[in-house]
């Protein structure tokens, strides 16, 4: 049964092949959005920028919040 089912199910290769590529690429996207250092680093860009006067205080603590729930997640 094994080679009739290969067989049978061989034009669904490169389907298969998508769909391992996208879960690569969702699995490396996940572990790079909820990496603390990588967090930490966007932390420290924020803070720069709103320094720098390129960010309202809204704006800064809006994504501030949201990079603090991704960091307490990790």
């Amino acid at each position: 049964m094994g080679l009739l089912s290969a067989v049978l199910t061989l034009p669904l290769a490169p389907v298969r092949g998508v769909v391992w590529v996208a879960d690569q690429l969702a699995q490396a996207a996940d572990n790079e959005l909820h990496d603390p250092s990588l967090v930490r680093a966007r932390l420290a860009v924020l803070n720069h920028e709103f320094e720098a006067g390129h960010l309202s205080a809204e704006t800064f603590e809006r994504e501030e919040e949201q990079l603090l729930d991704l960091l307490h997640g990790c």
